[in-house]
């Protein structure tokens, strides 16, 4: 169907209760697990389901097209933010939920996902990640995320939701302007937001029972790729909320200092050439960084014992690629 067509047959539907949103660019192979799950939600209320295809050159339209009960918007190719955003202004529910096409929500995610949405404070919600995924690097990566998680819920409202399971008011989002489409990727959009609204006093809430399945990164490379740049879009983020650098309810402050550790170890290991000393600088930031990570590593050995016997290295490989991407958008913005 023609956006034009397409927009015209929403005006002329009932209004439902929640938009469902998903960006999609060359998903073929994961979108229709993402369809089915969303299909099948145990959800009471009316709910609709938008594809927001960014110009995908594989055979992602195809696929979504064959379900008649999904949506289909095209657009030219301009990165998740815009697809998003674009979703939104053609929805027709009065909460906008968003999730991607690598996820595969639970049945019971879009009323796990209301349910905070009942209380009239309550502007944005935050689901959880989960994943089925047997890889050692995959394993590693649900562990650090869960240990955010285990941070988040510590706090009563949150300023941090990620877009792969999010909620928001949609006379909110459209009111604050929604995703900033200058972040032309996935990585930042979704926290500039946060921040954003988070600093205007709407209140985000954080339920871990909103489940998605994801397929993370399960090779070393791609995992440390995916690092580097979200630490290079956040230098973005930060230039736009230079106060969330020093603290928000997402990251843990720990890893902060290992950044800086690996700063230090790094300044060592290039210098040893010309001061013989400053072996120590690199010897002594690298000792430092890897008993910075014992608790982390502690908390993962308890739950799965191989990727906490490996996740001091995890951490220190990490630190580095968090902090080539930091430099890197510093020197090149």
């Amino acid at each position: 169907m023609h956006d034009t067509a397409l927009i015209k047959a929403l005006e002329e539907e009932v209004m439902t209760d929640v938009s469902i949103i998903v960006p999609v660019y060359n998903a073929e192979a994961t979108v229709e697990n993402t369809i089915r799950a969303l299909l099948d939600q145990d959800y009471k209320g009316k709910y609709e389901i938008i594809f927001v295809d960014d110009d995908s050159t594989d055979r992602t339209t195809h696929m979504i097209m064959k379900y008649d009960a999904v949506k289909l918007v095209t657009q030219e190719h301009g990165g998740p933010a815009r697809a998003r955003n674009r979703g939104a202004k053609v929805a027709r529910g009065d909460t906008l939920v968003f999730t991607d096409a690598d996820c595969v929500p639970e049945d019971n995610w879009l009323s796990n996902m209301m349910k905070p949405l009942e209380k009239d404070e309550i502007d944005g919600v935050q689901g959880a990640f989960r994943t089925r995924q047997k890889s050692v690097i995959a394993r590693f990566v649900q562990q650090e995320i869960e240990d955010r998680y285990t941070k988040m819920q510590k706090e009563k409202f949150i300023d941090f939701v990620s877009t792969y399971s999010a909620a928001y008011r949609k006379r909110m989002f459209l009111e604050e302007g929604g995703f900033d489409e200058t972040f032309t990727t996935a990585s930042g959009e979704d926290t500039e937001l946060s921040y954003r609204l988070a600093s205007k006093g709407h209140l985000l809430f954080f339920n871990p029972g909103a489940v998605v399945y994801h397929t993370h990164p399960d090779n070393l490379w791609w995992y440390l790729k995916m690092k580097a740049g979200r630490a290079y879009w956040r230098t973005k983020t930060y230039g736009k909320h230079a106060g969330r650098m020093v603290k928000d309810s997402y990251t843990p402050q720990v890893l902060k200092l290992q950044i800086g550790l690996f700063y230090l170890f790094a300044f060592g290991m290039i210098t040893y050439a010309l001061y013989h000393p400053a072996a120590y600088t690199a010897a002594g930031s690298a000792v430092l960084l890897f008993v910075s990570s014992l608790p982390f590593s502690l908390r993962v050995m308890a739950k799965d014992f191989f990727v906490g016997l490996i996740s001091p290295i995890m951490v220190f490989l990490r630190s580095g690629a968090f902090a080539y991407g930091l430099l890197n958008g510093i020197l090149r913005p």
